[in-house]
């Protein structure tokens, strides 16, 4: 197990009847089917984590496409999970491990460092013939005391008001970043000054993040000497953003900030400014 980063698939066996799973399959063009694939199989012992209902807030059509939830409501959801600050909790999705960063880095936003993400996610635990169960697993709720932190989230404002001074990174596909197609959000392009890093360079063939090394390679050649605690990671609703972070967290570089609105909320006003 690497800290509250990583834990392989042979490490979650060995500690099923321990550890609190999360099943946070989803898919963006169809936003039913993860708890679709959730009932017809999943990693025992795992509660299902909506990526809409329980890991965003209210959208009002200007504020991005999942933007955080009030740390109240988050809170509630939690209260029901039973999760307790001494669990150990691991986050999985269907492979690639986006939908399951955004879970970590939410807990870690509220204070429960105890934290990581499945690598290779469902994918590579069915592969290798783990098993997998239908059962919904009932656990007592219980009140959790959250503490959010206010140094690891920025919000709108705060980018366009530093945009000359901060380390945006977009985690997007090139495409996306380069303002060539834009498939879901209504306009295309990258907030100003911003530098690309797609989040599935992150990871090798098979589906696993990269090692520590690698990825320390990467980002520093991106970064170029600029601190950690300098970058502001966004994408296009806050969810690939958190890929990155993880990321960086694995190559041990810490410090790095979620600008969750990202371009969907960004894009939403034309007087922002944008590039290409």
């Amino acid at each position: 197990m690497s800290g509250s980063t990583l834990v392989s698939t042979g490490e979650l066996a060995a500690n099923l009847v321990k550890w609190r799973v999360f099943d946070c399959r989803h898919d963006l063009a169809k936003p039913d089917l993860g708890e679709q694939q959730y009932r017809e199989g999943h990693v025992p012992g795992a509660l299902f984590a909506h990526l809409d209902r329980h890991l965003s807030g209210r959208k009002t059509g200007k504020n991005g496409r999942h933007p955080l939830p009030e740390p109240q409501d988050f809170e509630k959801w939690l209260e029901k999970t039973g999760l307790t600050p001494k669990d150990q909790a691991v986050c999985y999705d269907g492979g690639p491990g986006a939908m399951a960063a955004r879970l970590w880095w939410m807990l870690r936003w509220f204070g429960h460092d105890k934290v990581a993400v499945l690598d290779g996610g469902f994918a590579k635990w069915t592969k290798e013939g783990r098993p997998v169960t239908i059962d919904v697993p009932l656990f007592t709720p219980l009140n959790y005391p959250i503490k959010p932190r206010s140094d690891v989230a920025v919000d709108v404002a705060s980018v366009a008001n530093n945009l000359k001074n901060l380390v945006l990174l977009d985690a997007r596909a090139p495409a996306r970043y380069r303002g060539e197609q834009e498939p879901i959000d209504p306009v295309a392009g990258r907030i100003p000054g911003a530098l690309n890093r797609f989040n599935m360079d992150n990871l090798y063939a098979e589906g696993i993040f990269k090692d520590q090394e690698s990825l320390r390679k990467d980002f520093a050649a991106l970064l170029d000497k600029r601190s950690p605690s300098d970058v502001v990671h966004y994408c296009g609703s806050g969810v690939a953003a958190c890929h990155n972070l993880l990321a960086m967290e694995i190559a041990g570089l810490k410090g790095g900030k979620l600008y969750a609105g990202s371009w969907s909320e960004w894009s939403a006003d034309p007087r922002r400014p944008k590039e290409p």
